[in-house]
C-alpha cells in the first residue's frame, strides 16, 4: 500500500452576509459533547446555520496533521471552545486544539504495547473519546482505560479492562452514565468472552461486570454445547447509547466464536435452543448495576460473521398515532429493526438491503425466515450468499432527523461464498473455522449505497448508488443536510428531503467517520476524519484492489469558510 500521511479533516464555515434560514442560536456556543451528539447516539445536530441554499459556498481554510498512518476513525467532541480528537495506533496521539482555529492547546502522546497490532481483528483504530465532569476518557487498543484532564492534558488514571493478548483490544469510546464509565472490547474472531465493564470516572475502580455469554449456572448458557461458551465471543466492540430516563444503556453484540457454527451447536439451519445468548444481539443494562433487562436476538447461531454489533438510536415514533419509545437498529445481517427500549418486544423489521440468507423476520417468534442452502456447513460451501461479512451496514454510524423520523444509513452491496473447516482454539490466534470470500457485488454492480429510511413504514425514500462499499458515517442537521465521506475521499452534503448531492469536497483519503457539527461565537462548523480505514484484506480480492487504487494513505484537517 502506499504509504502518505494521515490527518484529520475538519469542515468549518463561517457565515457572511443575510441568511435565508434563522440560525439556531445567536452568539452562544453550542458543543459536540458525545460521540453520537447526544446520549441516545442519533448524530443529529438542530444548529441550520448551515443549509440547504448555502452549503455550496464551503471553502477550505485550515489544517490539523493527525501524525499517524491507517485506520482514521475518530469523530471529534467539542467542549466549550475546545475540539478533542484521537489519532490511529491506539490511539497514539489526543489532541486538544481551538475549535475556531485548530491551534493546538495541548497533545497527549500514549504508549501502546508494542506487540499489540496482530491483536487486532480490524486495524489500529480508534473512534474517539468520550466526556464528563472535565475528564477524557479513551479506550486503548491494547486493553485499558484512560482518564485524562480536559484542561490539560494530564493523566488522571488508568485501568487494565482487558488481556490484549487474548485477542481483546479496544477502539470505541466509552458511554457515560451518571459516574459510571460502561465500556466494551473487541475480540470475537479470537474467541474471546465478550463482557461490558463500568468504572468509578474519579478513581478507575470497577463497579461491575457483565459478560455477555454467559457461563454454567446463568440464564442462557444452555444455548451453548458444551464447553464452547468459553471462547463464545459476543464482545460489544462497537458504540453503545444510553437512556438517562431509563436508565438503560444499549449495545449490540458480535459474532459468536468461531465462526463455525458446528463448535457450537447443531451445524443446520435447525439450530434448536443452541440460540448461542447473547451472541449477535441487542442488549439493554441497567446502568447502575449492569443486570442485562432484556436482550433480543437478531441472528441466532449466527453462521456469517453477521455480529449484532451495530448501535441502538434513541428515539420516540409515532406508530399507529401513539408515540413509542423505541430503539433503532440497522443491523449487518440487513434487517433494520424497530425494538421498544423499555420492553425489549420488536415491533418491527425488513431488509433495508439486498438479503438472500433469509425471507424475513417471523413476527411471532422474532427469528429470522433461514434460507437453509445459505447457511456454510464443514463439507457444504453456501454461494451467493448476501450480506457478505462484513455486513449489510458496519460500524459507520446512521443519523437520525428526530423531526422527521427519518434515518439515514451507510450501507454495502457485498455479497460472499462461506464454507466451515475444522479449527483448534489457539490463545491470541484467529479463531474462524472458516473459508471464505468477500467482494462480489449484489444486484446492480453497485459496492455501497447511501439510504434514508423511514422506520414506521419501514421503506427507502431514496437511494444513492456508491461504486465502492465503506460508505462513510451519517450526520443530519436542521439545516435540512446529511453528510457523509466515502472510499475515494469525497465529502458529500446531500439534501435530506431527496438525497440531491448539494456539495462536495476531494480530500484524498477515504472517510468512513462520522462527521459532527457544531458552534462557536455563533459561526457553526462541520468536523470529519478523513484517512482511509483499513488495510485491504485479501479475502476482498479485486474489489479490494480498486478501494486502494480510489484512496491514497493521507488526510487533512481543513476548516472551510463561506466564500465572497
Amino acid at each position: 500500500m502506499r504509504k502518505a500521511y494521515f490527518a484529520v479533516l475538519v469542515l468549518a464555515v463561517a457565515l457572511a452576509g443575510a441568511l435565508l434560514v434563522p440560525p439556531a442560536t445567536s452568539a452562544q456556543n453550542t458543543g459536540w459533547h458525545f460521540y453520537g451528539g447526544d446520549p441516545g447516539n442519533t448524530h443529529w445536530s438542530a444548529l441550520n446555520q448551515i443549509n440547504t441554499s448555502n452549503v455550496q459556498k464551503l471553502k477550505a481554510s485550515w489544517v490539523l496533521q493527525l501524525g499517524t498512518l491507517r485506520s482514521q476513525e475518530s469523530t471529534a467532541l467539542v467542549v466549550g471552545d475546545t475540539l478533542y480528537v484521537t489519532s490511529s495506533f491506539g490511539p497514539k496521539h489526543v489532541f486538544a486544539v481551538d475549535a475556531r482555529t485548530g491551534e493546538l492547546r495541548w497533545r497527549h502522546d500514549r504508549e501502546i504495547a508494542a506487540d499489540v497490532d496482530p491483536y487486532g481483528c480490524c486495524d489500529v483504530n480508534n473512534r474517539g473519546a468520550a466526556y464528563a465532569n472535565g475528564k477524557l476518557f479513551v479506550g486503548l487498543l491494547d486493553g485499558r482505560l484512560t482518564a485524562l484532564d480536559a484542561k490539560t492534558g494530564k493523566e488522571l488514571w488508568t485501568t487494565t479492562v482487558v488481556d490484549y493478548k487474548e485477542g481483546a483490544v479496544i477502539t470505541s469510546p466509552p458511554v457515560i452514565a451518571k459516574k459510571n464509565v460502561i465500556i466494551g472490547f473487541g475480540g470475537g474472531e479470537y474467541g474471546v468472552r465478550g463482557a461490558l465493564q463500568a468504572y468509578d470516572q474519579d478513581s478507575g475502580a470497577m463497579a461491575w461486570r457483565t459478560y455477555l455469554v454467559p457461563g454454567p449456572g446463568e440464564s442462557g448458557n444452555n444455548t451453548w454445547k458444551g464447553d464452547s461458551w468459553k471462547t463464545g465471543g459476543g464482545t460489544a466492540w462497537a458504540l453503545g447509547s444510553y437512556d438517562p430516563q431509563l436508565n438503560l444503556v444499549f449495545y449490540g453484540t458480535s459474532n459468536p466464536g468461531p465462526w463455525n457454527a458446528a463448535v457450537r451447536g447443531p451445524d443446520k439451519s435447525d439450530y434448536g435452543d443452541f440460540t448461542n445468548l447473547y451472541t449477535s444481539s441487542s442488549v439493554a443494562l441497567d446502568a447502575d448495576t449492569g443486570k442485562i433487562v432484556w436482550h433480543y436476538q437478531s441472528t441466532p447461531h449466527d453462521a456469517w460473521d453477521y455480529d449484532g454489533v451495530n448501535e441502538l438510536l434513541v428515539a420516540d415514533l409515532t406508530l399507529q398515532g401513539q408515540k413509542t419509545p423505541v430503539v433503532l437498529k440497522g443491523d449487518r445481517n440487513g434487517f433494520f429493526y424497530v425494538i421498544n427500549r423499555q420492553t425489549g418486544k420488536l415491533i418491527s423489521a425488513k431488509a433495508f438491503q439486498h438479503i438472500t440468507w433469509a425471507s424475513g423476520v417471523d413476527m411471532t417468534t422474532g427469528r429470522p425466515i433461514e434460507n437453509e442452502s445459505m447457511r456454510p456447513r464443514q463439507g457444504y460451501r453456501a454461494k451467493g450468499v448476501c450480506p457478505a461479512a462484513i455486513g449489510a451496514k458496519n460500524w459507520m454510524p446512521m443519523a437520525l432527523n428526530p423531526k422527521t423520523g427519518i434515518v439515514f444509513l451507510p450501507t454495502f452491496n457485498l455479497c460472499m461464498d462461506m464454507e466451515f473447516v475444522p479449527q483448534e482454539y489457539k490463545r491470541g490466534a484467529f479463531y474462524l473455522g472458516a473459508d471464505f470470500e468477500i467482494g462480489t457485488p449484489g444486484p446492480g454492480g453497485f459496492l455501497g449505497e447511501a439510504i434514508a429510511w423511514d422506520p414506521a413504514t419501514q421503506q427507502a425514500l431514496w437511494r444513492n448508488k456508491e461504486a465502492l462499499p465503506y460508505v462513510g458515517g451519517m450526520l443530519a442537521t436542521d439545516g435540512g443536510l446529511v453528510f457523509h465521506g466515502n472510499t475515494e475521499g469525497w465529502f458529500k452534503a446531500l439534501d435530506q428531503k431527496t438525497g440531491g448531492l448539494l456539495w462536495k469536497f476531494y480530500t484524498g483519503s477515504g472517510i468512513h467517520a462520522g462527521p459532527m457539527t457544531y458552534s462557536i461565537d455563533g459561526k457553526q462548523y462541520i468536523a470529519v476524519v478523513s484517512g482511509r480505514t483499513h488495510s485491504i484484506p485479501p479475502f476482498f480480492g479485486e474489489t479490494g484492489r480498486k478501494m486502494i487504487e480510489a484512496s491514497a494513505e493521507g488526510g487533512a484537517l481543513f476548516v472551510f469558510s463561506l466564500s465572497d
